[in-house]
């Protein structure tokens, strides 16, 4: 018996069942309440349906979440991301009225970069506590933005801008290659360079990591500097989608559910060990609980409660003291 239950224990254990089960409840919830959920359509050799509109959108989320956690991994946290997203989206569509596409995007994604380092400047050298730090930019971010599009909304026609985040490639939206490339891109970083080494060791225990002569600052800021690259890539793609710029409104609340996407996904808020595949679907599964509550008709003013009432079930199920807790609670309830 003993025997026969290891591999179920076994598989309990890792990071990325919790957030799988949770999705696949999601997906039967859905299959049952609403069957055509699933339906995809073929139109003009371009796949369309619900689950493709869940990758597609949910590629802003899936390359933030990721970045996210590599700082979260250095027991940091970054709640810029969102106004960084509205920045390099700004900066994007603002530039593309005098200059090439490819100036455009590289100045979209410097301005990412530069603010990522600004964030890693503040926590990796002087010291200030990540959400403090994180916050200043959080705030300034959307003044920033409002500079650049002068409080109006700026749009764009440029077709070739429009396709980052329109367009499609053999039948798949063109963003969801990106998203892919981000991840596969992350991956060999953390598992073929000594990066991924040096930042679980930082977050998990970083005066151990100093004596073995690792140099937290440059993980941290590494971590800060990516997280800050890849929430401007997310707003090129964002604006992109949209075909303009909302200064107030792109990227509101995606910090939020950056940070949930990494819970979800497994990974510790105390630093040390971080799972990207874990990352990614906790991604998925928040744009596929927000799709299934858009598709169900919950009125607008209900939608972050019915989020918040999921998420809050994710992370209990996913929890080994709760789960103890209900073993324990049952096996009473058995034995009287």
């Amino acid at each position: 018996m003993r025997n026969s239950e290891a591999p179920a224990r076994k598989a309990a254990r890792h990071k990325i069942m919790w957030p799988l089960l949770a999705l696949a409840m999601l997906y039967l919830f859905n299959l049952i309440v609403m069957p055509g959920f699933f339906k995809v359509d073929i139109i003009d050799g371009h796949l369309y349906g619900n689950l493709v509109d869940i990758l597609n959108r949910g590629t802003p989320l899936i390359m933030m979440a990721i970045g996210m956690t590599l700082v979260i991994a250095t027991e940091g946290i970054d709640i810029s991301v969102g106004s960084v997203l509205a920045i390099a989206g700004s900066m994007a569509i603002f530039m593309l009225e005098d200059s090439p596409l490819w100036v455009a995007i590289l100045t979209a994604l410097g301005i990412g970069l530069l603010c990522g380092l600004w964030n890693g400047i503040l926590v990796s050298i002087l010291g200030i506590q990540p959400m403090v730090a994180t916050l200043i930019l959080l705030t300034v971010g959307r003044g920033i933005a409002q500079l650049i599009t002068n409080g109006q909304i700026l749009s764009t026609t440029n077709e070739r801008f429009e396709y980052i985040g329109k367009g499609y490639l053999l039948g798949i939206p063109f963003a969801v290659y990106m998203a892919a490339a981000v991840f596969v891109l992350v991956y060999l970083l953390k598992t073929k360079t000594a990066f991924g080494l040096f930042l679980e060791s930082t977050g998990a225990n970083r005066k151990s990591s100093e004596f073995a002569g690792v140099k937290p600052r440059m993980i941290f800021m590494t971590a800060y500097a990516i997280s800050g690259l890849l929430a401007a890539a997310a707003g090129i793609i964002y604006s992109s989608n949209l075909s303009s710029a909302d200064a107030n409104n792109a990227g509101l609340w995606y910090e939020l559910d950056a940070i949930l996407a990494v819970v979800i996904g497994g990974t510790s808020m105390r630093g040390g060990r971080f799972y990207l595949g874990g990352t990614v679907v906790g991604a998925i599964f928040i744009q596929s609980l927000t799709t299934t509550i858009y598709s169900l008709g919950v009125p607008p003013e209900s939608i972050l409660l019915v989020k918040a009432i999921v998420v809050i079930f994710v992370c209990l199920i996913q929890s080994d003291v709760f789960r103890r807790k209900l073993i324990s609670i049952k096996r009473k309830v058995t034995a009287s």
